[in-house]
């Protein structure tokens, strides 16, 4: 007789309760229906794979934390990268340089950049996956920010929160190179 399955649907709603998330709230970090969350927490259909995926993700959990019950034992480290090492992106006029500093599991849910504007330079990105919002502080300089219709100038210091789920961009409108920390969260 096989072995059988992990009851996963009454360690997800302990987890969930635990962090006190809702059904409602839950859904919307993972992406699964609340009707479908509601059968797996009672135990009345197991999970998919992307399923559980998506559900570990929103969690912030690893996956043999729910499969197993416990946690992952993690060596303690401190993983240091060169500068040389942090990768870049330029545009193609050169006036902007975007370096990725988050590592690169986060890919996805939750990114950071460190953004570099030369006058007249800008950001223009195409919408990020469906409720995705980006955080911009400006160090140095002064950023034009624009999410859709609407535009707002951010000084140095300023922090601006939008949506970037439609089109969006950042633009330098200062005489100096602008510098900002950019976290998308998806």
């Amino acid at each position: 007789m096989p072995d059988e399955a992990p009851p996963l649907g009454p360690h997800i709603q302990q987890i969930r309760k635990r962090r006190k998330l809702t059904l409602e709230q839950l859904a919307s970090l993972s992406g699964v229906s609340r009707s479908m969350l509601s059968q797996i927490e009672r135990g009345q259909t197991n999970p998919t794979f992307a399923t559980l995926w998506n559900l570990t993700r929103a969690l912030n959990i690893d996956i043999s934390e729910l499969v197993g019950g416990q946690t992952s034992n993690r060596a303690q480290t401190i993983d240091v990268v060169g500068g040389h090492f942090v990768p870049e992106i330029r545009s193609e006029d050169g006036l902007c340089t975007l370096r990725i500093l988050s590592p690169a599991q986060s890919a996805g849910r939750t990114e950071w950049y460190e953004i570099r504007l030369a006058p007249g330079g800008a950001l223009v990105s195409d919408p990020h996956a469906k409720g995705a919002v980006e955080h911009v502080t400006v160090i140095e300089g002064e950023l034009e920010v624009v999410s859709g219709e609407i535009r707002a100038c951010v000084p140095a210091q300023g922090v601006a929160r939008y949506a970037a789920d439609l089109p969006h961009a950042l633009r330098n409108v200062s005489d100096t190179e602008t510098r900002a920390f950019l976290v998308v969260a998806s």
